[in-house]
């Protein structure tokens, strides 16, 4: 028995949360209960497509915030009504591959130790037939451990965790753009057991705007409080912070068609 967990703002494009919703629901596992984190007011549109949603599926939840808290606040609210220890995440505009939940879960049965699952994405623009690239990671967690000080080890729309070990690390906790990736380093801090499957399990959207948001001195900034918190956290030694500081923020500078280049040719 699984739950899975999503937050939603009005910026989601309609169209966009239908897909994400029907992956999910069409799943060759279904999910025992389906939590929706409504991150303050939503359009007509959304607050419809929510409607009719629940209407045809009563294990889906609806948590409401009356003003936006971000990403982080959102999913720990919606982890306190999450039934089920094991919560699979789920972003509002990406799609899950049919065998997603069912290959994640068979990990977990299989090894009763893991705490947490990935897996690799397909990344996408406008449509599933157009991937343009893979963003693959490593399978197993001395692997995982060591590429997690340079770069996410998990991707985070595809995740599916134990609610239990999340918890124990803190849960998400408000860093904004590095939500998840300062959470998987806790968790691994404090003794967590990950693995990624060496397959694509979800349908990744992104565009030439999200090279751009990946930008500018606000997101170098950001960066730097991130890198400097795992050195505090001695995750990373000194070293390897000055050539993560050093390489993140040519990233974050040059401008957006290099920046998108670096991330399809040199990141994936």
């Amino acid at each position: 028995m699984f739950t899975v967990l999503l937050s939603l703002y009005y910026k989601e494009a309609p169209q966009y949360l239908r897909q994400s919703l029907d992956s999910i629901f069409t799943q060759k596992l279904l999910a025992d209960e389906v939590v929706l984190v409504k991150d303050g007011p939503l359009t007509e549109e959304l607050n419809e497509i929510i409607v009719s949603y629940a209407c045809r599926y009563p294990f889906l939840k609806i948590v409401s915030f009356s003003k936006n808290q971000g990403l982080g606040k959102a999913l720990n609210e919606g982890l306190k009504h999450c039934s089920h220890d094991i919560v699979a995440r789920m972003d509002t505009d990406d799609i899950a591959k049919p065998e997603r939940f069912e290959k994640q879960l068979a990990v977990f049965k299989k090894h009763p130790d893991i705490d947490v699952v990935g897996a690799w994405i397909d990344e996408f623009e406008n449509d599933i037939s157009s991937v343009r690239s893979v963003r693959k990671l490593p399978e197993h967690q001395c692997d995982i451990l060591t590429f997690a000080k340079r770069r996410n080890p998990i991707n985070h729309p595809v995740v599916m965790f134990r609610k239990s070990a999340v918890l124990a690390a803190g849960g998400y906790q408000h860093f904004p753009l590095f939500e998840d990736y300062y959470l998987w380093i806790r968790m691994l801090i404090n003794g967590a057991k990950f693995y990624n499957i060496q397959e694509s399990l979800l349908y990744f959207r992104f565009s030439s705007e999200m090279f751009k948001r990946r930008g500018g001195w606000k997101y170098a900034m950001n960066e730097f409080r991130f890198q400097w918190m795992m050195r505090k956290l001695h995750f990373i030694s000194i070293l390897e912070f000055i050539q993560n500081v050093f390489v993140r923020f040519l990233t974050r500078i040059v401008p957006n068609f290099l920046r998108e280049i670096m991330y399809k040719k040199l990141l994936r």
